[in-house]
C-alpha cells in the first residue's frame, strides 16, 4: 500500500494507451461480444459512406486464418492530405487519434448528414486492439497504404507506384491483438448475419460477405428494404401473420427520417427490431418508445371512433401490441447513445417526432382497411380477454386445474386404447343420452362423459368461477390438458372433442353454451381443429321399406321431396332426445365414423365471432332484444 497520495501517484495515459488499458469502455468488454464489436466500427464507418450517398457496396471479408477481417467500401475514400493543426495525414489522425473525424460537424457540405459513427474512436479503438491493421485508400488517381500494431504507425503514408488506379474507397484488414483478446476468431455466420441485416436497413446498397475459409461469397442486395426484413424476421421467427398486407411508414421531417413497418401475427409476444442510423439498438430506446405510443394511441382511437371494445372488456397497451413484429429504423443526424457500444437511444425528442410520423398514418391505414381492422381488433380483443383469464387465475388463491394428480371423474366412460389416435371424447346431455352412447359406443376408441343440465354461461364468467363449476371442471380433468396459464395441447388424452346434444332447441342452447366455454377458456382447441360438433338426427322417416333420418325440418322436407311419391306413406318420428334412441340406432346415426355427420368448429372471422358471443351470452340485454326483433319474421317455429 502506498504509504503517500500527491500529484506523482497520478498516471496519464497518452493517446491509445487508455484504450489498451480499459478496453471495456470503449468495446464493452473482451468477450466474443467485444472482438465482434471492433467488426462492427469498422463495417459502420463503411456503411456511413453508403447511408450518405457516397458508397454503393460494401465487402467484409473473413480471411482463411480466421482472425483476420477486411472490410472494404467503394467511397471516397479517407483523406489523405495533411491536417494544418497537426501535420498529420488525415488517415493517420482518424485511426492514432481519439475523437478525430468528419462527423463532428453539420456544416452544410453533405459530407455526413448522418451516421453510425458519432464519437470519432471506433476506428482508433479498433487500431488501438489490433496486432496487425493496414490501411489502402484509393482517391484522386492514387492508392495509399500505411501500416500500424498497436494502435501505432510502422510504416509512413506510402504511395503505390501504379498510376492505373481506378475508382475510389477505403479498405480497412486488421487482426485482433491476442494480447488483449482471449480469443481472437471471429464467427462467420454472426458476421453474415450483420451483413445481411445492414442491407435490409440500407435498402439498395450491395453488401457483400467473403468467406475464404469456406470458400463462399455471399451478395445481399435488398431494393425494398425494412419490408423485406420484415418477412425475414417473421419467417426466422415463424410468425404467421393475420393479415397479408403491413404497416410501412417512411416519412422524413426537419429532426429526422422515420422509416418503419409492422404486422399483427398469432405469436404471444411483441418483437422489434430496432436501429438509429443503421445502427442496432437491441435495448431499444426513446424511438421505441414513441413507436409504442403511436400505435396505442392510433388503436385506441379507432377503438372508440367505431365503439368496438365489447362491455366488460378493458384493453391494455399489452393487449394492443401483442403478436406486433415489426421493424423500426431513424436517422437523425445527432443520436445519443447510452455508451459507446450504442445499444440504447437517449434523445427525447425523437420520441415524440416517431409518435407523432405514425399516430395519424396508422389511424388513416385501418379507416381505410377495414376488413384488416377488423382482424386486427379482433386479435385484440380476444388477447385481452386472455390476459384477463391469466390475471384471475395467478389470483386465485387455491383453484383445480388439470393439471393436478386427480383421479377421472367417476361418471366418464373411458376409452381402452393407450395411444391417442383415433380417440374420441363424447360430451353428452345427460345421464340418459349418456346410457345409450355408453352402449352404442366403440369402448376402444370412443369416451362418453355425460353432463347434467345446462352447464354455466361462461361468457363472463372468470376462470376461478369456472373450475368451481362441477360439470365444467369434470370436463377439464377428464380432457387433460388444462386451461388457462396451465394448458398444454400436447397432455389433451383425446384426438377429438365432441359436443353431443339433442338435435331440438334445448340441445342447440347446451351446445351453444359448450361453445361459449370452449371459445373464451380453450380457444386453443378450436384453433387446433380438436373440436367437433355431432349432428344426430331429430327424425326418423319410414319410406316403405326404407329408413332415412333427418336432421332438422328442412331435411325431412327434402327427403320427403326426394324419396316420397303418391303411394308412399311416410312414417316420421320425431326424437324427445338422444335418450329415446336404442344403443344400436345411436350408433348407426350419430357414432359410427363410416356413417355419422361431424362439424369441425371453427372461427373464419375473429371479430363476427366475438361479437356474436358478446351479443347473444353477454349480460346486456339489449343486443338480444335487437337480435330477436330483427329476426322475428324469419322464425317459422318456436319449440317450447
Amino acid at each position: 500500500m502506498a504509504k503517500t497520495y500527491n500529484a506523482d501517484q497520478l498516471t496519464v495515459l497518452q493517446g491509445l494507451e487508455a484504450v489498451r488499458k480499459r478496453p471495456g469502455m470503449y468495446i464493452g468488454g473482451v468477450n466474443s461480444a467485444g472482438l465482434h464489436h471492433c467488426a462492427w466500427e469498422i463495417l459502420d464507418n463503411s456503411i456511413d459512406e453508403a447511408m450518405n450517398g457516397h458508397a454503393s457496396e460494401v465487402t467484409l471479408t473473413l480471411h482463411k486464418s480466421g482472425d483476420t477481417i477486411s472490410v472494404a467500401d467503394n467511397g471516397r475514400g479517407i483523406p489523405v492530405d495533411k491536417n494544418k493543426k497537426t501535420g498529420k495525414t488525415g488517415l493517420e489522425l482518424v485511426l492514432t487519434e481519439l475523437h478525430a473525424g468528419g462527423k463532428f460537424q453539420n456544416d452544410g457540405e453533405g459530407n455526413y448528414k448522418t451516421s453510425g459513427g458519432l464519437h470519432g474512436v471506433g476506428a482508433s479503438v479498433v487500431n488501438a486492439l489490433s496486432k496487425k491493421l493496414v490501411a489502402v485508400v484509393k482517391r484522386d488517381g492514387a492508392q495509399y497504404k500505411m501500416e500500424f500494431s498497436q494502435g501505432k504507425p510502422v510504416t509512413k503514408l506510402l504511395r503505390a507506384k501504379s498510376t492505373d488506379v481506378r475508382g475510389t474507397g477505403t479498405t480497412i484488414t486488421f487482426t485482433p491483438d491476442p494480447a488483449i483478446f482471449p480469443r481472437t476468431t471471429f464467427n462467420a455466420e454472426t458476421l453474415l448475419a450483420r451483413l445481411e441485416t445492414a442491407s435490409f436497413i440500407h435498402s439498395g446498397v450491395k453488401m457483400v460477405f467473403v468467406d475464404e475459409a469456406a470458400n463462399k461469397r455471399h451478395v445481399f442486395r435488398h431494393e425494398n428494404g425494412i419490408s423485406d426484413y420484415l418477412k425475414h424476421v417473421c419467417q426466422e421467427r415463424k410468425a404467421r401473420s393475420i393479415h397479408d398486407e403491413p404497416f410501412y411508414l417512411s416519412k422524413e421531417t426537419a429532426d429526422a427520417r422515420v422509416e418503419l413497418v409492422f404486422q399483427w401475427t398469432e405469436s404471444t409476444d411483441e418483437h422489434i427490431r430496432s436501429y438509429v442510423n443503421g445502427i442496432t439498438t437491441a435495448q431499444g430506446g426513446s424511438h421505441e418508445n414513441g413507436l409504442r405510443a403511436g400505435l396505442n394511441k392510433a388503436v385506441r382511437n379507432y377503438l372508440e371512433t367505431h365503439k368496438l371494445t365489447p362491455r366488460g372488456v378493458k384493453i391494455s397497451p399489452e393487449d394492443i401490441r401483442e403478436g406486433v413484429v415489426g421493424v423500426l429504423s431513424v436517422f437523425i443526424a445527432d443520436p445519443q447513445f447510452q455508451g459507446q457500444t450504442k445499444e440504447r437511444l437517449n434523445n427525447p425528442e425523437i420520441q415524440s417526432v416517431v409518435d407523432a410520423a405514425l399516430r395519424p398514418a396508422l389511424e388513416q391505414w385501418l379507416n381505410s382497411n377495414s376488413s384488416v381492422a377488423e382482424q386486427i381488433v379482433a386479435r385484440i380483443i380476444a388477447a385481452s380477454r386472455a390476459r384477463a383469464a391469466s390475471r384471475a387465475a395467478s389470483e386465485s388463491i387455491s383453484r383445480k386445474s388439470a393439471t393436478n394428480k386427480l383421479t377421472l371423474p367417476g361418471k366418464l366412460s373411458d376409452c381402452s386404447a393407450k395411444d391417442r389416435a383415433d380417440t374420441e371424447l363424447f360430451i353428452v346431455e345427460g345421464d340418459s343420452a349418456g346410457g345409450s352412447a355408453k352402449q352404442g359406443r366403440d369402448r376402444k376408441t370412443q369416451a362418453i362423459l355425460p353432463l347434467r343440465g345446462k352447464v354455466l354461461n361462461t361468457e363472463e364468467a372468470g376462470l376461478k368461477k369456472v373450475l368451481d363449476n362441477r360439470e365444467l371442471n369434470d370436463l377439464v380433468i377428464a380432457m387433460g390438458c388444462g386451461i388457462g396459464p396451465a394448458f398444454d395441447l400436447a397432455k389433451l388424452r383425446y384426438q377429438r372433442i365432441i359436443l353431443l346434444a339433442d338435435a331440438d332447441s334445448d340441445g342447440h342452447h347446451i351446445t351453444t353454451l359448450l361453445l361459449t366455454f370452449y371459445y373464451r377458456h380453450l380457444p386453443q382447441l378450436i384453433t387446433a381443429g380438436r373440436l367437433y360438433i355431432a349432428v344426430p338426427p331429430l327424425y326418423r322417416v319410414d319410406l316403405g321399406k326404407e329408413t332415412y333420418w333427418a336432421a332438422d325440418e328442412a331435411d325431412r322436407e327434402r327427403i320427403l321431396k326426394t324419396h316420397g311419391n303418391a303411394r308412399s306413406n311416410p312414417q316420421i318420428t320425431r326424437f324427445k332426445g338422444l335418450g329415446e334412441m336404442m344403443p344400436k340406432t345411436l350408433w348407426e346415426t350419430t357414432l359410427d365414423p363410416k356413417t355419422r355427420k361431424l362439424l369441425r368448429v371453427e372461427i373464419a372471422d375473429g371479430l363476427m365471432t366475438d361479437r356474436i358471443m358478446n351479443d347473444l351470452m353477454g349480460k346486456d340485454p339489449s343486443a338480444r332484444f335487437r337480435f330477436i326483433m330483427e329476426r322475428a319474421e324469419e322464425a317459422e317455429e318456436v319449440d317450447l
